[in-house]
């Protein structure tokens, strides 16, 4: 009936945004306005961020108020080197940390990117 197209996020600032996904993901932006901006992701859906006058970011994890809606995942690795590593790029690039206890349990860790969307670095088993 329909294919899959993107996944778009409100933002106060598409260009910022794009950037800071394309440093996560290896993905090249392309501008199509100033207020809409489009990332190829290799291999992976387009992500489109659009620019939200008046955007209020989600309040994590308060989904009895202000619900995330949805949230990224990203296969950061099968190690937890590699997420570490993934760790640090990501708040490099202005990611900053909403849940990083008991990684072990869960394999998972959640961060807010620089808009206040929630993501999570991943650890994958890969077979």
């Amino acid at each position: 009936m329909a294919r899959f197209r993107s996944v778009v996020l409100d933002c106060p600032d598409p260009r910022a945004l794009a950037r800071f996904y394309a440093g996560v993901t290896g993905g090249t932006p392309v501008e199509e306005d100033p207020d809409w901006v489009v990332l190829q992701v290799p291999g992976g859906p387009r992500l489109a961020f659009q620019r939200a006058e008046g955007y209020a970011p989600p309040q994590w994890p308060r989904a009895d108020r202000d619900s995330q809606q949805f949230h990224l995942d990203f296969d950061a690795g099968s190690t937890w080197e590699e997420i570490d590593a993934a760790h640090e790029r990501v708040l490099s690039l202005g990611a900053r940390p909403l849940d990083l206890e008991d990684r072990e349990k869960k394999d998972f860790q959640v961060y807010a990117d620089p808009a206040g969307h929630p993501f999570c670095l991943c650890r994958i088993e890969h077979s």
